[in-house]
């Protein structure tokens, strides 16, 4: 799954990890930040604060984009060096390429959260108070077309990254299937091999790529926003029922995202298991289905009866399931919707901010949030990918002959006991 893509996996993605932090602890600890100066582009002050399309192109970003691409280049020429491998460009480069997109993403929020703050101050100024209908039409306009400006660099990054992302998964899809084609001989008796190599690597490069993407992304906005809602979170006098408490809505954040990951992991405990028992008993009707199209002595009424029985018997399990785990996660999310808004209630009671700083307030929590309950977002996915994993890591240990998972175990010890379908599947079943 990895090797054939990665340059020794084992070693690759630590080093990776190793290496992020390198980059990420000089940068923030203030050591890269301030180097701009010797390539001149020395630090703006207030650059961070910006409410404007010019957010992008301050000295600040335009060194934060240059240090990017030159760690991401050092990092590749030494595993170009020193563990040459066929996919290298893609595995190491685009990877790259594609992170910065991400991190770039991350960045259009953050520039969206400050013109919140001074485009809603200004629709409340033009509403309320002293200055009711005083504002010009001009400003007013001008504020909607800063907006439209990020907005459209925020699509067309979203499209690229969409066009990149999608040639890298094919170009992951294609060596997997390179990699596992060299080994059909060894891999083509295991149960559903042909749907192994022609669908799940396909589903797998395309989910890790999409989870990975995903963490990065909650990575990296947690760290724009985090020292943002730190600050925003000073205007804030007392939480409901809890009172005054130190950062309450950094804890707010915290408290909320764990409560619903560790309640959505308990709800869906069972639900890996379920899916690839799905994936496998579809797998055995499908191909008795398929030898009915060559054989008329094939996919009689009793084997099709027995092989659908047990479709039939896995979605019922899976939906009776699923219907405890969408009650805990619906009601989870639909009281997340308003969660934020709970927690200012004292306040906008007590008068103590604007309508923009409540605006940037319920933006960044909600960004702080969604990236702690990375889980609760992703679960589904997640499932998703364990079952193709299970799937896939029978045809690691069909190539290295080593013992298969337990799951497949499992499978094999359940087709002993079954009656016979007839002669010759049944000896390839259990054979």
């Amino acid at each position: 799954m990895f090797h054939s893509f990665f340059p020794n996996p084992k070693i690759f993605f630590p080093s990776f990890l190793v290496w992020c932090a390198i980059a990420m602890g000089i940068w923030y600890a203030g050591g890269a930040s301030g180097w701009g100066g010797l390539v001149g582009l020395p630090p703006q002050e207030g650059a961070g604060q910006l409410a404007t399309v010019w957010f992008f192109f301050s000295n600040d970003m335009l060194w934060f984009y240059l240090y990017y691409a030159l760690s991401i280049l050092i990092f590749s020429a030494l595993w170009f060096h020193f563990a040459p491998h066929k996919w290298q460009i893609w595995s190491l480069l685009v990877s790259g390429l594609i992170l910065f997109t991400t991190a770039f993403s991350v960045q259009t929020s953050v520039a969206l959260n400050n013109w919140r703050g001074s485009f809603f101050d200004m629709i409340q100024n033009a509403l309320t108070g002293d200055t009711k209908g005083t504002v010009p039409v001009s400003e007013l306009f001008a504020g909607v077309f800063d907006f439209l400006e990020i907005a459209s660099i925020n699509i067309v990054i979203a499209v690229i990254t969409s066009f990149i992302a999608s040639h890298y998964v094919f170009r992951w899809r294609t060596a997997m299937n390179d990699y596992y084609a060299e080994n059909w001989a060894n891999l083509r008796h295991i149960e559903g091999a042909s749907q192994r190599v022609q669908e799940d690597t396909m589903r797998f490069a395309e989910t890790v790529e999409s989870l990975g993407t995903r963490a990065i992304d909650s990575i990296l906005t947690l760290i724009a926003f985090l020292p943002i809602l730190y600050v925003l979170g000073q205007n804030i006098t007392e939480l409901p029922i809890i009172g005054q408490i130190p950062a309450p809505l950094l804890m707010a954040a915290l408290f909320w995202s764990i409560f619903g990951t560790v309640l959505l992991l308990v709800a869906g405990i069972k639900l890996p298991g379920l899916y690839f028992k799905n994936q496998r008993v579809e797998a055995a009707y499908r191909k008795e289905l398929v030898y009915g199209e060559d054989s008329k002595d094939r996919a009689g009424p009793p084997s099709l009866r027995d092989l659908f029985g047990n479709v039939r018997k896995n979605y019922f399990r899976l939906y009776f399931h699923y219907l405890y785990f969408n009650v805990a996660r619906y009601l989870y999310l639909q009281t997340d919707n308003v969660f934020s808004i709970i927690l200012l209630v004292p306040t906008i009671a007590a008068g103590k901010i604007t309508f923009g700083l409540f605006q940037q307030i319920v933006s960044a929590f909600n960004q702080v949030a969604n990236s702690f309950q990375y889980l609760v977002n992703s679960w589904g996915t997640i499932v998703e990918l364990m079952s193709i994993h299970k799937r896939l890591k029978a045809f690691e240990a069909a190539m290295n002959n080593e013992p298969l998972p337990e799951i497949d175990q499992e499978y094999l010890k359940e087709v002993a006991t079954l009656k016979p379908l007839n002669g010759d599947l049944d000896e390839k079943l259990k054979s």
